[in-house]
């Protein structure tokens, strides 16, 4: 109990607080759950409160409902932050608050549904249209499963794919549906290596009615068109699949700097070499260097992360849609991220040593996060290369509508 009283009193006066500050104070915190949070599956409720009270879970909330209605550069510092004390908690925190920003893009009597009662409704979601649907009048009779939904044991609210039947029963889009959690089934099936506390189960419906207005077009949201009446919120205008992709890219960052923390920390405690007269590491060359080289795959992560953060924050502020190249760099971008961090957390685990693989340290449950999380199939590194170079040469056909 003792670093959650510490943390919660270090926080308790965090009005004059920017929210990376604010998720930077909850770090002790995050890292003192993080074994648990692992070992439950879950978050554990004291990194849920924490965040609420912080304010971390209304970033992308239209300021209408009481949000921050921050731009992406703002949910990028914070989710690197949360990382830095648990991956798990930083995935679930981004995945939660980058489905609030797509609520945000839905009509006013959508958002009323989720907010107008509880402005504090969370929300998850998974975007893959794996189900069946139904057209009825006024709206789509939706039978399907969603696995891989991230933050749904702390959500009121999913935002699930579904395909937009006519009366005949022939597909006429692809839509994102918001549906109730009272009207699903969570099903247990997060069983996996790294990432373990996200809790990413299954979402279940069976013939479930979704309202007109509670479907939104996935294939206009690609090309910059949403149905939400408020044009001039800048953060709602931010290009679709951009930041869907980007904002994976920070629990990534995050990860990477709490290895190289770790690391350092312990090189400073005056750690050897085995096997070599190095009675300190920290004096052998080549452990500067390592740790330098690693360093500096962080700093590229990050200015890589940001430049794309700007970019798109850049383009909503003029109120004008991305265009694809700078989409498809945007999807590079976050491939790149990952790459460099996996990279810089390969040569400090090299550093550590095989230590660095002990059950009771916490490198190795950092490595198996990143790991995991960055395999995340919109981060995909191949694709994401392979899309950004097509759009350079000018070629019209893609790999993926995804851009």
């Amino acid at each position: 109990m003792t670093p959650i009283t510490q943390t919660t009193a270090a926080t308790a006066d965090t009005a004059a607080l920017t929210p990376a500050e604010r998720a930077a104070a909850l770090v002790p915190l995050l890292r003192a759950n993080a074994a648990r949070t692992e070992e439950d599956r879950r978050v554990a409720e004291e990194n849920i409160t924490a965040l609420a009270e912080a304010g971390l879970f209304r970033l992308t909330v239209p300021q209408r409902f009481g949000g921050q209605e921050a731009n992406l550069r703002t949910f990028l510092e914070v989710s690197t932050e949360l990382a830095r004390g648990c991956g798990s908690t930083a995935w679930v925190a981004t995945l939660l608050n980058v489905c609030h920003w797509m609520v945000g893009l839905f009509p006013e009597q959508a958002q009323q549904d989720v907010w107008g009662a509880d402005p504090n409704a969370r929300v998850c979601g998974v975007l893959a249209p794996t189900a069946t649907s139904r057209a009825v009048e006024g709206g789509q009779v939706v039978t399907g499963r969603w696995g891989f939904a991230s933050g749904s044991l702390h959500a009121q609210w999913a935002g699930l794919g579904v395909p937009v039947v006519d009366a005949a029963g022939e597909q006429i889009d692809q839509g994102v549906a918001l549906i109730p959690l009272s009207e699903l089934t969570l099903e247990d099936t997060w069983y996996v290596a790294g990432m373990r506390g996200t809790g990413s189960n299954t979402l279940v419906a069976d013939e479930v009615f979704v309202p007109s207005h509670r479907i939104m077009s996935m294939t206009q949201a690609v090309q910059g068109v949403n149905p939400t009446e408020h044009k001039d919120e800048a953060l709602y205008r931010s290009a679709f699949v951009p930041v869907l992709a980007l904002v994976l890219a920070g629990p990534q960052l995050g990860l990477a700097r709490a290895g190289l923390e770790l690391v350092t920390a312990s090189l400073a405690k005056g750690k050897g070499i085995s096997y070599t007269f190095y009675e300190k590491a920290v004096e052998a060359p080549s452990t500067q260097i390592q740790i330098a080289e690693a360093a500096q795959l962080i700093d590229t992560a990050h200015l890589h992360l940001m430049r794309a953060a700007d970019d798109i924050d850049s383009w909503a502020g003029r109120a004008e849609y991305m265009p694809l190249v700078n989409r498809a760099r945007a999807r590079m971008d976050t491939g790149y991220v990952a790459r460099r961090c996996r990279e810089a957390l390969d040569i400090l685990l090299s550093v550590q040593g095989a230590g660095s693989f002990a059950e009771v340290s916490p490198l190795q449950r950092i490595w198996r996060d990143q790991e995991t999380g960055s395999r995340h199939a919109v981060i995909n590194t191949a694709i994401s290369t392979e899309l950004y170079g097509r759009a350079l040469l000018g070629i019209e056909e893609q790999v993926t509508p995804l851009i």
